[in-house]
């Protein structure tokens, strides 16, 4: 896939292509078609983009749409720990990406959607800028991007707190449940080796 050059001596940080890899979180949802299929490739498909290393795939969550039309299907939700090489805006063209593979359409905010790739953090890196704010806004009021991301890293905090602690207090946090783990040999959702737990994903933090 075709994503903007780089460059690391840009003066925009969003166009910054970091001298060694640097961790990032990315949030992922899907409600219409097979979400579970949809994820298990969209996470595929970043593994195995240049730049990007995995190192977390979480369970996936089970949650009701959250905003939006009335009478939505059920979000699968899931969260995704890396390793990247690729500029903050790279990465979200990269995410962009996936999402128009999986035929995402931005008709309806917070509509039912084939695939939801949101960039969660970057990093320690904050930005206002309305293409890619950093941290994501609504990440911490969400339970269904904390949830996931607090069973995959119970000690990741956003804004100086836990995650765990922050799905706690979250309005949704009573519509999360947590997907049961494929059984061996199932299709759980992979990591970058081909395996991994099994896993899901949530309404979209878009």
């Amino acid at each position: 896939m075709s994503l903007p050059e780089p460059d690391a001596r840009a003066a925009d940080p969003l166009d910054r292509v970091p001298g060694t890899p640097v961790p990032a979180v990315l949030a992922l949802g899907a409600n219409l078609g097979d979400p579970a299929a949809t994820l298990q490739a969209a996470v595929r498909e970043l593994a195995e983009h240049e730049g990007i290393e995995l190192t977390g795939v979480s369970p996936v969550a089970v949650t009701a749409a959250v905003g939006g039309p009335a009478g939505q299907p059920d979000y699968l939700n899931l969260v995704l720990s890396m390793e990247t090489t690729l500029a903050p805006r790279q990465l979200l063209a990269a995410c962009h990406a996936v999402e128009r593979a999986h035929h995402r359409t931005r008709e309806v905010r917070w509509g039912p959607r084939t695939l939801d790739v949101d960039v969660i953090t970057y990093s320690d890196l904050a930005s206002a800028d309305p293409e890619l704010t950093l941290p994501h806004p609504r990440a911490h009021e969400r339970a269904f991007v904390l949830a996931p991301w607090s069973w995959l890293d119970p000690q990741a905090t956003l804004g100086g707190v836990t995650v765990s602690e922050l799905a706690a207090r979250a309005a949704d946090a009573g519509s999360v449940r947590r997907l049961p783990a494929a059984p061996e040999g199932g299709t759980g959702t992979p990591d970058r080796r081909g395996g991994g737990p099994g896993s899901g994903t949530g309404a979209p933090a878009s």
